[in-house]
């Protein structure tokens, strides 16, 4: 099932369901309909609460109404705007799940820093003999992650609105889920049952900020944290639909032109790994977000190729749709 939130006609956010490409249907709307007071439809939220009932309720409604023709709680898809499937997570972490990602952007860094001296060749083998550029240890006993700014997330097509304080916007190819119901030291085999759905994530980051803050051994912060920096959509996918969330074609677009392209497959922790460790003696909830972290070579800092005025990101991922998004420069 693919759920979605969109603006009625007043101007009101609403919970739907995409029964064809063309329409979506209108969940608190078409529970009334069919007898019901349409409150476990109120948002998302609501509906991720609701649990294993709530959902069979909403798959009935898709289908009742869609076959019906019940008007009242149909639109058109191409007449609403999509917001973000779930416009205001209860917690967002962002996890660092690919190897690939990690080695090219550190192999970046350094390579930068080696150009700065004056024998870039002799730089490098020292930075490649001193041990470096070395992927920390940690990172392969336990998933790393950073936590967001839950209130800066917006939908497909929504512009990006880039942070005066940069001068180097970058894309990030990425998917995560929604957990589903609440827990605490949850084990690794029983995580996968924690996950409510999928959707795709693009972590914009004002790269020259993170870089900048990071040096302070914290962070990152505003090279995340900015106004519209975390788009997601255009659906959020019911874990049921997909079948291996390990096998996923994942492909980043700039203006039409394929930059990135992975797998989901590569992931050295995988979202049950990150649950598990998430939730060690600490309780994760119904609507909370985890992101995969970015896929290898899929943000512009692997391939030192950054984003420009007016460009237009996709993200497409297999089964979940793309998301699309436009960079703009504020006067």
């Amino acid at each position: 099932m693919k759920l979605v939130t969109f603006l009625d006609a007043a101007g009101q956010a609403r919970a739907g369901a995409l029964a064809r490409p063309e329409t979506i249907v209108d969940l608190a709307c078409g529970d009334r309909l069919l007898g019901g007071d349409g409150a476990a439809f109120r948002d998302m939220l609501a509906l991720i609460d609701g649990g294993p009932a709530a959902l069979d309720r909403a798959r009935r409604i898709e289908a009742e109404c869609a076959s019906r023709g019940l008007a009242e709680a149909l639109a058109d898809t191409a007449a609403v705007r999509l917001l973000a499937p779930v416009p205001e997570p209860r917690q967002m972490r962002d996890c660092l799940s690919f190897e690939k990602h990690l080695v090219q952007a550190r192999a970046q860094r350094f390579k930068k820093l080696a150009a700065q001296s004056p024998d870039p060749a002799a730089a490098w083998r020292r930075f490649e003999e001193s041990g470096q550029m070395a992927i920390p240890k940690v990172w392969y006993e336990q998933p790393i992650y950073y936590k967001q700014n839950r209130f800066s997330v917006v939908g497909p097509e929504a512009e990006i609105l880039w942070p005066r304080y940069s001068t180097v916007m970058d894309y990030e190819l990425e998917f995560g889920i929604f957990i589903g119901r609440r827990g605490t030291n949850i084990r690794r085999a029983e995580a996968r049952a924690h996950i409510f759905g999928y959707t795709i994530f693009n972590d914009f980051s004002a790269r020259d900020a993170q870089s900048r803050e990071m040096q302070g051994q914290l962070g990152p912060a505003k090279g995340k944290d900015f106004d519209t920096g975390n788009a997601m959509g255009p659906w959020l996918v019911t874990a049921d639909e997909i079948r291996d969330p390990y096998d996923l074609t994942m492909v980043a677009r700039v203006n039409g032109e394929e930059w990135s392209r992975g797998n989901s497959g590569t992931m050295h922790h995988k979202f049950e790994d990150m649950i598990a460790h998430i939730s060690a003696d600490e309780t994760l909830h119904a609507g909370e977000f985890i992101g995969s972290g970015t896929v290898g070579g899929g943000c512009g800092l692997e391939l030192d190729r950054f984003l420009a005025d007016g460009d237009v990101v996709e993200l497409e991922i297999t089964g979940l749709g793309i998301l699309r998004n436009r960079v703009r420069v504020q006067r």
